[in-house]
């Protein structure tokens, strides 16, 4: 078999349907790429790569990216202080899930929202760089399909919504018992209604972040320095061997199981990597699938790799 169908193979083991996009970030032509069309087989791997998929808190990438290049603009102080409060909080990791108020950095709210996927720290960000500018950072940056509906918040009323919930707790008591049909009719689950992009897209901005293209070279360093400390390790980190440093950004909603990220070889080899995976069971914690990411995006560095 070929790498697409062995990388098929591992995803219909596990049952889900998956896009990604593997590319070496110091061969690959950007502007031979930025429009789609096939991969090639020297510098990239594919498989549905130009599908539009829900990509939810990969979209932190591009927020931190644009505080950071605020940040180096002069027109934020990282060290401006934030206090978080109970009507900020949406509930999950980091200040999203404390009982008490508390007092951070605006730095310290990127790190937050790309170390552990903190949605509140990601929210009150949004707030201070300006929502309307990501979807401009995207258009300057060459990422003409990917699209930014608001920030975690937005999501979360847009859930409530559609089961016809008031409060997250009303959410969690509703949505168990939901058929499979009106889960799946979610606008959260329709790349059209939501925050969405594509395989390649997605490793394009990841290229334009690793090779300083981004943006200034300290704000694409920020950015690699808060993606290199993110916490979770079961999807990409979990298929690459010791000595291969792995950062990365996951996302996750009923279902989804996503993840963009690099892999850097002691060799010098660096490898931008988007897999984002839709699994007909609705939980969104599933061991073999994550493991599968991991394994499917070996492969395709393996292929790129010769090895």
């Amino acid at each position: 078999m070929d790498v697409e169908e062995r990388i098929g193979a591992i995803f219909a083991a596990v049952g889900v349907t998956a896009s990604l996009h593997v590319v070496d970030l110091d061969a690959v032509d950007l502007s031979a790429v930025e429009g789609g069309g096939p991969a090639g087989a020297l510098h990239e791997v594919g498989v549905r790569a130009d599908e539009q998929v829900v990509i939810a808190s990969i979209f932190k990438i591009l927020l931190v990216l644009e505080f950071a290049r605020q940040v180096e603009a002069g027109q934020l102080d990282p060290t401006e202080r934030v206090l978080v409060t109970a009507a900020d909080r949406l509930g999950g990791w980091g200040l999203a899930g404390c009982d008490d108020d508390a007092e951070v950095s605006l730095r310290d709210l990127a790190y937050f929202a790309m170390s552990v996927t903190d949605n509140t720290a990601a929210d009150l960000l949004l707030r201070r760089v300006g929502p309307d500018l990501l979807p401009m950072l995207a258009v300057e940056l060459g990422l003409t399909r990917t699209r930014v509906l608001g920030g975690p918040r937005e999501l979360v009323e847009m859930m409530l919504a559609d089961v016809g919930a008031r409060t997250e707790a009303e959410f969690a008591r509703i949505f168990p018992t939901l058929p499979a049909d009106r889960v799946r009719a979610m606008r959260v689950f329709d790349p059209a209604h939501t925050t969405s992009s594509t395989a390649r897209e997605i490793t394009r901005l990841l290229t334009l972040i690793w090779r300083d293209e981004a943006g200034p070279a300290a704000a694409c360093a920020m950015v690699r320095t808060w993606m290199a400390r993110q916490i979770f390790w079961t999807r990409l980190a979990a298929g690459f061997p010791p000595g291969v440093r792995v950062s990365g950004k996951t996302g996750t909603l009923p279902g989804f199981h996503l993840e963009a990220g690099v892999a850097e070889y002691p060799d010098g080899g660096r490898y931008a990597i988007a897999v984002f995976a839709r699994a007909e069971q609705l939980t969104p914690r599933r061991i073999d699938v994550d493991l599968a990411m991991g394994e499917a995006a070996r492969t395709a560095v393996e292929a790129l790799r010769g090895d």
